[in-house]
């Protein structure tokens, strides 16, 4: 999954950054409003973590922006402002959910899965599809006769974003692109060698293959 992270301290961005690295996420940091709107528009982030007290531009005009132009990414605000009507202006702008600074990066990234999980109508428990179940936590699936097989890095974010999408055409530049950040070297080739391993381990029937167009990840088996 792909993040836009748009925050300007230059101590929280980077830290911020790696630790979403470190759980699987691929991330491009914005440091002011003005690039952070402009990257908003591109259709490759799943979600968007939006601090409001960007410079340029703040982060309360670049989401009042995306939503006049009815850009619907999943934005997730952090804010140093505690008071409940400044809450109410963000919900209002149309934020999907609020953390106030300081905050612990368990509760950040718990509030990313709960999100992304309602933006693709999931309901919040388990990431489940096609008889599988994700544990994100030790970044394991669990097999329907129960078996748990870990995954490599890649191969647990190439599996959460099929299971985020099951029987949606994925092409492999839409995978490359939600695996990687501008700062990985990556080539559309290797994921075919990931999906092969993936294959291995879930079973070959559940990606299925539309040559010349991508993948599809089997709803149900």
């Amino acid at each position: 999954m792909r993040v836009l992270l748009a925050e300007d301290d230059p101590r929280l961005g980077p830290d911020l950054k790696t630790e979403l690295a470190r759980h699987g996420y691929a991330v491009d940091l914005a440091t002011d409003g003005i690039d952070a709107e402009a990257m908003g528009y591109e259709d490759i982030y799943d979600i968007v973590v939006l601090d409001l007290g960007l410079p340029e531009r703040s982060g309360m005009d670049v989401l009042r922006n995306w939503r006049k132009r009815n850009n619907s990414i999943p934005v997730l605000v952090l804010t140093a402002r505690s008071a409940w009507h400044e809450r109410v202006d963000g919900f209002d702008a149309g934020a999907d959910d609020y953390l106030c600074k300081p905050f612990h990066t368990e509760e950040l990234l718990a509030r990313m899965t709960a999100l992304l999980r309602r933006a693709n109508l999931q309901p919040p428990k388990a990431l489940e599809a096609s008889g599988l179940s994700l544990d994100e936590s030790s970044q394991s699936v669990i097999c329907p006769d129960g078996q748990m097989i870990e995954l490599t890095g890649t191969e647990y974010r190439l599996l959460r974003y099929f299971m985020h999408n099951p029987g949606r055409l994925l092409s492999k530049l839409q995978l490359v692109e939600h695996l990687y950040d501008d700062g990985t070297e990556n080539d559309s080739n290797v994921i075919e060698a990931y999906i092969k391993m993936l294959r291995k381990k879930i079973g070959k029937d559940r990606i299925k293959t539309k040559r010349g167009q991508g993948y599809i990840f089997v709803a149900e088996l």
